[in-house]
């Protein structure tokens, strides 16, 4: 199985996403990131996926710059995988793994490669010959009902319909608009909730994070 872990912008969520998703379906699973852009001091995703989760994972493209992946690669001139080479590295995951995860970058449409190519395209090849799962992140602050329609109508025109809805950081305290937007969520986008993840979760112990992790999301 192949499951693509989307979001309705950057920030929201993403990669505590995917690694609460790697802890809950458990063994043989890996995390792949297909470009990483903003290679520094701090963790990468991938990084941040592999503390959290302690699953194997796995970075196709590096990037220096903290920018949309074409936008990186133009900048330094530099030659990055399409996204039909990064499908085939998908696929060769998914032929030694039970369950393969794919962490994107910023939103659905952001272009992972100078040729125009976008998560949305990595999705759509990947589905033509294997069941692929999607699972947009979103946040619930004011905004987040037109950013996660915008996102599910994205994937519809190219006939790919999300899984679920990960809320990527809920607060202890909701708010009106978060308390509102938690129940028009589903209601807006035809999308059902497949999991709610508590504010700074990524901030967690490990062992608390995969404890608490295993009862996030109601269905793998």
């Amino acid at each position: 199985m192949i499951t693509v872990v989307t979001g309705t912008g950057t920030g929201v969520g993403k990669t505590v996403a995917a690694a609460a998703l790697a802890v809950h379906i458990g063994p043989d699973c890996i995390v792949a990131k297909p470009v990483q852009t903003g290679i520094g001091d701090d963790e990468t995703d991938i990084g941040a996926v592999r503390r959290l989760a302690g699953c194997p994972v796995v970075e196709f493209t590096r990037l220096r710059d903290p920018l949309a992946p074409d936008t990186a690669a133009r900048l330094r001139a530099e030659r990055i995988p399409r996204v039909g080479e990064h499908a085939a590295r998908v696929r060769e995951l998914a032929a030694a793994h039970e369950h393969v995860i794919i962490e994107g970058a910023g939103g659905l449409l952001v272009r992972l490669d100078t040729a125009g190519g976008t998560l949305r395209d990595l999705a759509a090849d990947l589905a033509r010959d294997h069941p692929v799962r999607i699972h947009v992140v979103t946040g619930i602050a004011l905004g987040a009902l037109n950013h996660a329609a915008l996102t599910v109508e994205a994937l519809a025109a190219r006939d790919l319909r999300p899984t679920g809805l990960v809320l990527g950081a809920v607060p202890e305290a909701p708010g009106l608009a978060e308390r509102c937007n938690l129940a028009d969520l589903p209601r807006v986008t035809g999308v059902p909730i497949a999991a709610a993840l508590p504010d700074a979760a990524g901030s967690l112990d490990p062992e608390i994070f995969r404890e608490r992790a295993r009862t996030w999301f109601a269905a793998p």
